[in-house]
């Protein structure tokens, strides 16, 4: 018979490799897939063997065809009785368009109408459809004019080898997994490497598909149903026969195996999940699990001998997580040179940019899709390292490169001008650096004795690989130049926000440090968002709002986390208000007020859209306002979208409306091109007090907030 096996793209080679081994000779590639010519005894091996393969599809028709009519009149050239039941149920897989069919969805319908309308002009009985389990599935594609009608012999892909019931956030397939491990050549050293080490394992795909290829383990053994096991023309013994043998090879390969394999992941989570899926595997007593960081993974907690690493480390599909990762391939790359020498190294991502900065030249590189994705793997072998040399560069990693030292020095330079202001303002957070070197695109905010780096997001025609050096330069030279840990280091990237990303959070560790700003105790996390609970631009406005607000009712839109309401209750205010949208912040917006032991009697917070409280808000209530809107944004809590160029003066005159005679309103935003509209406010006093408002650290970048001082006339 003549049959046709899909695979993933790239695998068409290998798959071609692998039927040779199971005794089909007669084999021609295609793209995607293998044509083969065989028995049946060879069908129901491949299902059963087949470590590559997604499907097995043994063609029944093949045609010319290219209306809805050729399609149905081709269908109907097979004798579908000879293949199912005539009360049986089918499932038909439809791909392909034509002039006439151009939805996949009514081709399918049309092959299901000419089975059933066949099978019932013969019997009076009908078939019926049952998407999960069918008797018979049929596929049926469509091409330029030409149409192939098939049996599906495989059923469910038979990348699935029902082991894995759950899987990590990142999945590969079972079937690109074994293909890793074909192409690293793992198996033709494992005499050489006895250890085989993932150690970033997930839910450990890669481990327990090394262990069914080293044991001789059938990856089919554990499924229950294939495409063939209702259909008419199964050969029940002929499969048994071969089930009886594929268990005596596991039972066999199993008692040789003398393979270290070992899986390590910093996720308990899915460590558990990979414990479980080995269970089912059947290979769980063959794989130590455990966990671990990969920074804390050490050659000498290993059983001795050599091996291969191999793994698919996270490759990043989000905007901005890319020069993270780079941090995490170049210390698995500063791990393997260091301790793992005489190792292979089989390294699979979907960004190949990250694996240029891990410091190792790849002997071979193979291309492989991860689903659509174009993706690498790249071998490793990692040499001996001499002693001279390793002394070498042990002793350079004291010393920082030309642009570490260059950006070191700004920093010292830049504490130095602002020391006399820190000492006399006892300031304990602050900009030390913002982008002063353009090669060096960061800010940098100090925090007590922890420090807050961001980095700004390289234009696209940057080369990643030269802006991570950059960005590692500078993660080199804080610790040293400020006399800080380096695990008191916080990088994060600041990129242009927009919709739900302006409130993503960037990890969940809720580690909240105090801090103290003008006798106020303030709340900020440096971990869990990209801002860190405190605007340190707005320090002086702060100031002058704790200054005016003794005997005061002062009123906070867009509250934040209410530091300017804790500094207004501490300058004495009758009342606070505090309104913005988010629980979250208005939650922190309570603790910042706890902390500072001022009560919530007089101290309210206000979970609404600023914009829509203001227009339904009546009469002059407050002394003084604050008024600090984003510049953008399209929360889903808000009715439509608020624009700060465009709705300012609704705001503004909104503000204005509940601000008594005498009183003052403060309005801020960070829009770089924002002009304020003083003809539509005419009816007010407006002075821009922008400079007044920014202390030394922030002087160096005057539009990083402009401010007005707004009264009534009059």
């Amino acid at each position: 018979m003549k049959l046709f096996l899909t695979c993933p793209k790239g695998l068409e080679l290998l798959l071609e490799e692998e039927l040779h081994q199971l005794g089909v000779a007669e084999t021609k590639q295609t793209v995607a897939g293998v044509q083969c010519q065989g028995e049946l005894e060879d069908a129901y091996r491949i299902c059963l063997w087949s470590r590559l393969a997604n499907r097995v599809l043994m063609p029944l028709f093949e045609g010319e065809a290219e209306t809805a009519e050729d399609l149905y009149s081709a269908v109907q050239q097979v004798d579908w009785l000879e293949h199912m039941r005539s009360e049986g149920t089918l499932l038909i897989d439809f791909s392909g368009q034509t002039r006439g069919i151009n939805n996949t969805h009514f081709g399918a319908l049309k092959v299901k109408d000419a089975i059933v309308d066949q099978i019932r002009n013969k019997t009076g009985a009908r078939p019926s459809i049952d998407k999960v389990a069918p008797d018979l599935r049929v596929n049926v594609r469509m091409h330029r004019g030409k149409i192939t009608v098939a049996l599906d012999m495989s059923g469910d892909s038979l990348h699935r080898r029902a082991y894995r019931l759950q899987a990590g956030e990142a999945p590969m397939k079972e079937n690109l997994a074994a293909a890793v491990l074909i192409r690293s050549g793992w198996q033709q050293n494992i005499e050489q490497n006895k250890i085989l080490l993932d150690p970033m394992c997930g839910s450990g795909t890669l481990l327990i598909e090394a262990v069914m290829l080293a044991a001789d383990i059938a990856p089919g053994l554990q499924r229950k149903r294939f495409g063939f096991t209702r259909w008419t023309g199964h050969q029940r013994e002929l499969w048994e026969q071969l089930i009886a043998e594929a268990k005596a090879r596991k039972a066999k390969g199993l008692l040789a195996l003398d393979t270290i394999l070992l899986g390590r992941d910093q996720d308990k989570k899915v460590l558990r999940i990979a414990r479980q899926n080995a269970e089912r595997a059947g290979v769980a007593d063959f794989i130590d699990f455990a966990t671990c960081r990969l920074e804390d993974l050490q050659r000498s907690h290993l059983p001795e001998g050599q091996g291969t690493l191999i793994t698919n480390p996270p490759y990043g599909e989000r905007l901005g997580e890319t020069q993270q990762l780079m941090f995490l391939y170049r210390h698995l790359g500063d791990k393997l040179k260091a301790e793992f020498a005489g190792w292979i190294a089989a390294i699979f991502t979907s960004n190949p940019d990250l694996c240029k900065v891990m410091g190792l030249r790849a002997d071979k590189q193979y291309k492989l899709y991860n689903g659509a994705l174009e993706s690498r793997l790249f071998i490793y072998p990692v040499s001996e390292r001499k002693t001279e040399k390793a002394d070498a560069n042990q002793s350079a990693e004291v010393q920082l490169s030309d642009g570490a030292q260059m950006f070191a020095n700004r920093l010292l330079k830049n504490r130095k001008q602002m020391a006399k202001w820190i000492k006399r303002e006892e300031v304990e957070c602050y900009r030390l650096y913002d982008a002063d070197i353009p090669e060096y695109s960061v800010a940098v905010d100090l925090y007590g004795d922890e420090v807050h780096v961001q980095e700004y997001a390289a234009p696209k025609k940057i080369d990643p690989v030269k802006t991570f050096a950059r960005l590692q330069d500078v993660m080199n030279a804080l610790p040293v130049t400020l006399g800080v840990p380096a695990e008191k280091v916080i990088l994060k990237q600041r990129k242009k926000q927009q919709g739900v990303n302006q409130y993503e959070k960037h990890s969940e560790t809720h580690r909240f440090k105090e801090i103290n700003e003008h006798g106020c105790r303030l709340l900020v996390n440096l971990h869990d968002y990209l801002d860190t609970g405190l605007f340190l631009d707005h320090r002086p406005i702060r100031k002058r709002i704790q200054q005016e607000s003794a005997n005061k009712d002062f009123l906070n839109l867009f509250c934040y986390t209410a530091t300017a309401s804790v500094h207004a209750a501490k300058g004495g205010a009758k009342s606070t208000t505090s309104v913005d949208m988010s629980a979250t912040y208005l939650n922190w917006a309570k603790r910042n007020m706890d902390l500072n032991g001022l009560d919530n009697q007089h101290n309210t917070q206000v979970q609404a859209d600023c914009l829509k409280w203001l227009r339904v808000q009546r009469g002059a209530a407050y002394d003084l306002i604050f008024m600090d809107p984003p510049t953008f944004s399209n929360s889903k809590r808000m009715q439509g979208v608020l624009d700060v160029q465009r709705d300012h003066v609704d705001l503004i005159e909104g503000a204005m409306r509940l601000l008594r005679d005498e009183g003052v309103l403060y309005f801020s935003n960070n829009y770089r091109r924002f002009k304020i509209d003083h003809e539509s406010l005419s009816d007010f006093l407006i002075e821009e007090i922008t400079r007044s408002t920014l202390d030394p650290d922030f002087k160096r970048n005057e539009k990083i907030h402009c401010c007005y001082r707004i009264t009534h006339k009059g």
